[in-house]
């Protein structure tokens, strides 16, 4: 039989869905009927409920129901399941029949379409006469019905259309055609699901019932067919979990028949059918391991029940759909979101099923006979054109006995299967199910399992006789065994490539498989080698080559006349091998002697050849190609004699290149991109007509190359670079860095130059406060750079030295590196060339930059005390600190400050304006430090820092009092003290002062008194205080208080005077007669 003998059937792959017909719609000529079909079957969501609908004509013949079997006493069946059965009710037999009629309640012909109507029904009825399958109408009506007992006309004439149809009120429907269409039919659809549901439920009820009339004796193939039944109508029913169920139980039971020679291919067939059944539910329902184990369950019971051993190649082909199909299965439910693994992915059973059939292959090769001829009449021809029940053979349908009826017609039938398993295109098969299986691992990132198939691929493209694309698979796949030095498995994909370049005389593949199989990977046997290197010969000397063993006999005659017609076209030929990407017979390694070389010193280059083949190899020309085209040249080695260019089996030759670099190369790697050798095999008369040109682009090798590449540097500077300063820096002094440049060449240094600044490559910011300068008198500025580059200093003669200063200024503080390269030019000569060598020297220092010193600044009164605040116009101090955080002498010429505004005495005793806006605070202004290093010259430039003085806060107060008190009191002499009282505000303020009695004083004036200060003017109030007591003494307390502004109180008032005086002890009087004696 066909290949497609083996395929499932549609009607068990499919989703079994409910069939309901629709009658009664005119799609084509009725726009309204096309608006009603259309909303039923386009644009299904997953949400809809399933139903499969056709539109059917009003009398169509459905399938005649069969005459109920009153007994199952002497009925023998004939086999399991008929063919026709599952798409029957699939597509043939509705679980409903809907009649749609255009009828509205108040169409004034009501009576005539009525009876219209009933007729219609009754014609569908007789056309399923027998069957169990409901009837419904729908009226489609152009108007929007009224709700439910509010149109009492409709409600009657409903019932005069149920009884005149003789339909139940569930069963007549109202279908108005307006804009909610879609709305109506899904309410529709869901009253025609519960009716197919009863439909199917009856129908689960009819087939179960059977089940009292039979015996296990001779309807053991009913209980399996009824159980199938079941299970096909629970999954119209939607009902899964039942069908599942069912199945398995029909599984069970299948496997309980007595199985022989006969049926053999009948019981496999159903199990095969119920297995797919199975494991679709279970990956349905999301239980994956369920699924794996009824498989595996499967191919346990099924694998030797191989039937006829005339037909073994049927059992191959049957196991190959299983797996197939399961694998079908696995992938379809991780589409649907299962999560498969690396080692449980359907990969397996692709693979698996490729086996099988790669098995069938064989036994159809070792049982089908190559002279047969087809038996004549047809033995597999039917009289219906197909099998009544599945697994059948053709010739006894029906027969169910242990021996066949005809031992004749059994032979010619098993004639007529071998003849056409020959036709079936098994290669094409085999390949299919590798290419899902190599998908499925590729996916699921197993690359040797991909590689393994790929070669079993490449293996059936030779057999299918494509060379052209075994060729490719397997050269894809050998870039893999060759990374991972699977030596034995190259060498048999190896063989079988030279198989397929030989059949396709392909001259270049053919000659790098050669070169291959004859190198150190191969392991092949010496004799084999010898053999394969004659052909090479062949091949190069532009004769045939013998051809390869184990090659079709009808392929190698057509490959001798392609090899002929290609040595007959050839001449002298040239053949470029890309060999990084083989492992050929010669090895070629590249090495330079150092990984880097000085520009004034030669390159050394060395190359090492060895042949690997069991003859003697010769070669013309040896080239390097380098990354800079000029120096290809040094690189070349052509043949002046033979013997020096021919290699000896297993023996290593090496050349020696030598150049010398450009000056223009300095900095760069100069790289072995290409080797070329130009060979030849054999003994040096032959006369080749092929030269192979080895080309080994060593860019892209793995394995066998290394110090590919060599840097060419700058030649060794013979100068001293010395650098002398005193750190650390100072923040914005101009810091002086000597350089000392001198010469240890013996020729002169052509201009020398000088690069010296910040380093490249630091913070950024860094760049932004550094400035580099050679002019130190007078303090550069933010345009100065960060790097001066190239300044020219002429040439230096041998032992001549150079000095130069360079200033740096910092203006932020941390640690920053500089760079002082010396670059020069130099004649010299390397192997008697003359070249002009660039050299440079580099010095780098990291200096730290730090602050000069640091400044403290503090406000007090006029007392000495602290201030937090500052009253306006009324005068205070201001004191500054000056700490040194150098570790070198500082020189401070001058400081100054600079004010906001205020007015200033010479010892910073600052007074505050009246603030013309609302702020609290105040800029006082900044304080200016000119100063430098102690130890620098004094025509060094100042520094000038700045500091910023802090906001001080300020208040208003409405009166200011001073006092006139002289310096100090002597006890029991009279001291006059005057108090000043201004009024500030612009206001009359009314002022009550007293004077608190003192134990230390006894004072005449107003002890209280009360009194009026005009804005802006002054009052003096003069007391004399008499002392009694000597020391410091507190001055008897001023109290005042102001009733015009009650939130100034005494203290602050009282702030501004002096609390304590110095009281001298009372001296002795001192008269003229004593001063004259003294």
């Amino acid at each position: 039989m066909a290949g497609s003998q083996w395929e499932l059937p549609p009607e068990l792959c499919c989703r079994p869905m409910a069939f309901v017909a629709l009658t009664g719609l005119d799609v084509v000529y009725n726009a309204v009927h096309r608006a009603i079909w259309d909303a039923f079957c386009a644009n299904r969501r997953a949400d809809r409920v399933p139903i499969s609908f056709k539109v059917l004509p009003g009398d169509h013949e459905y399938p005649k129901c069969r005459t109920k079997r009153t007994s199952y006493e002497w009925y023998i069946p004939k086999g399991i399941l008929k063919t026709g059965w599952m798409n029957k009710h699939l597509n043939l037999v509705p679980a409903l029949v809907v009649l749609f009629y255009e009828l509205d309640w108040d169409d004034p012909q009501w009576k005539e379409k009525q009876s219209e109507c009933a007729t219609k029904v009754e014609i569908v009825r007789t056309s399923l006469q027998g069957r169990n399958t409901k009837v419904a109408v729908v009226l489609i009506q152009k108007k929007t019905p009224l709700p439910p007992g509010e149109d009492l006309v409709a409600s009657e004439r409903a019932a005069t259309l149920c009884n005149a149809c003789d339909l139940s009120g569930k069963s007549l429907f109202v279908l108005p055609h307006t804009d909610h269409l879609v709305g109506y039919i899904i309410r529709l659809e869901n009253a025609f699901y519960e009716h197919a549901q009863t439909y199917y439920y009856t129908e689960i009820r009819r087939v179960k019932s059977h089940k009292e009339f039979l015996n296990k004796t001779t309807h053991q193939l009913l209980f399996v067919r009824h159980q199938f039944k079941i299970a096909f109508f629970s999954e119209l029913k939607q009902d899964t979990q039942n069908a599942l169920k069912y199945y398995r139980t029909a599984y069970s039971l299948v496997h309980e028949l007595r199985a022989h020679e006969t049926n053999m291919l009948e019981i496999k067939t159903m199990a095969g059918f119920i297995n797919y059944k199975i494991c679709r539910l279970c990956f349905q329902h999301n239980t994956p391991l369920d699924a794996i184990a009824q498989f595996r369950k499967h191919i346990d019971l099924c694998k030797k029940k191989i039937g006829s051993a005339e037909l073994a190649f049927e059992h191959a082909a049957w196991m190959s759909k299983q797996f197939q199909s399961f694998g079908e299965l696995f992938d379809e439910a991780i589409k649907l979101g299962l999560t498969a693994i690396q080692t449980q992915n359907p990969g397996f059973y692709y693979q698996q099923a490729a086996c099988y059939s790669q098995d069938r292959k064989q036994q159809a090769q070792q049982l089908c006979q190559a002279g047969a001829t087809y038996p004549s009449p047809e033995p597999l021809d039917t009289q219906s054109g197909g099998l009544d029940f599945y697994g059948q053979r053709p010739w006894r349908q029906g027969h169910q006995s242990i021996d066949p009826p005809d031992a004749e017609k059994e032979k010619t039938g098993i004639l007529a299967l071998q003849i056409k398993e020959r036709d079936v295109p098994h290669s094409e098969l085999i390949i299919a199910l590798l290419s899902n299986a190599v998908a499925q691992f590729k996916k699921y990132k197993c690359p040797r399992m991909k590689s393994h198939l790929m070669v079993q691929m490449g293996e059936e493209y030779y057999h299918a006789k494509d060379y052209t694309k075994a060729l490719k698979l397997l050269d894809y796949v050998m870039c893999d065994y060759r990374t991972e030095r699977w030596w034995g498995l190259l060498t048999a994909i190896l063989t079988t490539a030279l198989r397929c370049a030989y059949l396709m005389a392909s001259v270049k593949d053919y000659i790098i498989y050669c070169m291959e199989l004859l190198g150190r990977a191969s392991t092949l046997k010496e004799e084999q080698k010898l053999r394969i290197e004659k052909n090479l010969i062949k091949v190069l000397t532009n004769e045939v080559p013998d051809a390869e063993p184990e090659c079709d006999s009808s392929s190698v005659s057509a490959a001798k006349s392609l090899w002929s017609d290609r040595m007959a076209l050839a001449g002298s030929n040239e053949l470029t091998i890309e060999v990084q990407d083989y492992i050929p017979f010669i090895q070629c390694k590249a090495k330079f002697q150092s990984p880097s070389f000085h520009v004034d010193q030669p390159i050394q280059l060395q190359v090492f050849l060895r042949a690997d083949c069991p003859h003697p190899v010769s070669f013309n020309k040896l080239s390097v190609s380098l990354s800079n085209q000029e120096y290809n040249q040094w690189c070349v080695v052509e043949s002046s004699g033979q013997e020096s260019m021919s290699l000896l089996p297993g023996k290593t030759k090496r050349f020696n290149f030598s150049f010398v670099a450009k000056t223009e190369d300095v900095g760069k790697k100069i790289e072995v991109r290409l080797l070329l050798t130009v060979a030849g095999l054999g003994q040096p008369d032959h006369a080749a007509q092929y030269h192979v040109r080895l080309c080994s682009d060593t860019t892209q090798s793995e394995c066998y190359w290394r110090s590919l590449f060599v840097q060419i540097i700058s030649r060794v500077p013979k100068i001293s670079v010395q650098l002398s300063h005193q750190p650390p820096a100072l923040n914005n002094e101009m810091y002086c860095i000597s350089v000392t440049i001198q010469s240890q060449e013996e020729g002169v240094a052509k201009d020398v130059k000088l690069t010296a600044g910040l380093k490249p490559g630091q913070d950024a910011n860094l760049g932004q406060t550094t400035h580099v300068t050679l002019d130190g008198s007078k303090v550069c500025d933010d345009t100065a750079p960060a790097l001066l580059p190239d300044v020219p200093l002429g040439d230096l003669k041998p032992g001549e030295k150079l000095e130069w200063c360079v200033y740096v200024k910092c203006v932020s503080t941390g640690p920053r590196v500089f760079l002082f390269h010396v670059a020069y030019s130099i004649d010299t000569t390397v192997e008697g060339r003359q070249i002009v060598c660039k050299c440079h020297k580099d010095e780098t220092v990291t200096i730290e930059t730090v602050v000069p010193f640091e400044v403290s600044v503090k406000f007090v009164s006029t007392k000495f005390e602290p201030l937090d605040r500052v009253a306006v116009d009324i005068p205070f101090l201001l004191m500054t600190d000056i700490l040194s955080s150098s570790p070198w002498p500082l020189l401070l010429a001058s400081s100054s400050l600079q004010l906001t505004g205020e007015s200033a005495s010479e010892c910073f005793c600052l007074r505050c304006p009246p603030l013309t806006n609302s702020n609290s605070t105040v800029a006082t202004g900044q304080y200016l430090i000119s100063w430098r290093r102690y130890s620098s010259s004094a025509d060094s430039p100042l520094i000038q820092t700045t500091v910023t003085l802090p906001h001080v806060i300020l208040e208003s107060v409405p009166l200011y009092i001073h006092a006139d008190v002289p310096s100090f009191g002597r006890v029991r002499e009279s001291l006059s003290v005057r108090y000043h009282i201004e009024n500030r505000t612009a206001l009359v303020q009314e002022v009550e002062m007293a004077v608190e009695p003192s134990d230390a004083f006894m004072f005449s004036g107003l002890k209280q008194v009360r009194l009026r200060i005009l804005p802006g003017s002054e009052q003096q109030m003069l007391y004399n205080y008499y002392p009694l007591m000597a020391g410091y003494q507190t001055l008897p307390q001023l109290n005042i208080s102001l009733p015009r502004c009650p939130t100034t109180n005494t203290h602050t008032l009282r702030r501004f005077l002096p609390q304590r005086i110095f009281v001298k002890p009372q001296g002795r009087q001192v008269d003229d007669a004593s001063i004259a004696a003294a």
